[in-house]
């Protein structure tokens, strides 16, 4: 680190947001022709394997907040590729699940985002995925552990 900030050239938490940055690009290109933004692909993969998800587990599982996946959810709904109950089941929870028109559309995006994946990982040997995958989880551990707060 120079005494005036952060060396940019040698900042893995800038190389980080970086590659964040190209991932995100690569992908809105790829589900923009399918009319999907990444929160809309996210809120769908997510109802795939864990039907029933809240507002609230959905919007922390696409990193949004409750009232942007909330639109989302009303916008799916219209659209027809999710359903949510009139009312809720037990408690203020709508569980809301995909439909089939939902789950075609996903398997779509799912192809698209996978070739961006494939596409990222090319030069790599899965020893150096499997490495990369390792080091990327003990830093999201260690910024999210006990410790994270001071």
């Amino acid at each position: 680190m120079s005494q005036d900030g952060v060396d940019l050239d040698k900042s893995l938490g800038y190389l980080l947001k970086e590659a964040s940055s190209a991932l995100r690009a690569a992908m809105e290109e790829v589900l923009r022709p399918l009319g999907m933004s990444i929160t809309h692909y996210a809120c769908l993969e997510l109802l795939a394997q864990r039907p029933g998800l809240s507002n609230s587990e959905l919007a922390r599982g696409a990193f949004v907040t409750r009232q942007t996946m909330n639109v989302l959810l009303r916008s799916l709904e219209r659209e027809g590729d999710v359903t949510r109950p009139a009312e809720a089941p037990v408690g203020k929870v709508l569980p809301t699940r995909l439909t089939p028109r939902g789950r075609q559309r996903l398997e779509k995006a799912t192809a698209a985002v996978r070739s961006v994946e494939v596409r990222m990982l090319a030069d790599m040997t899965p020893a150096d995925q499997a490495e990369a995958f390792r080091i990327l989880q003990g830093m999201i551990r260690s910024l999210r552990g006990p410790s994270a707060s001071g």
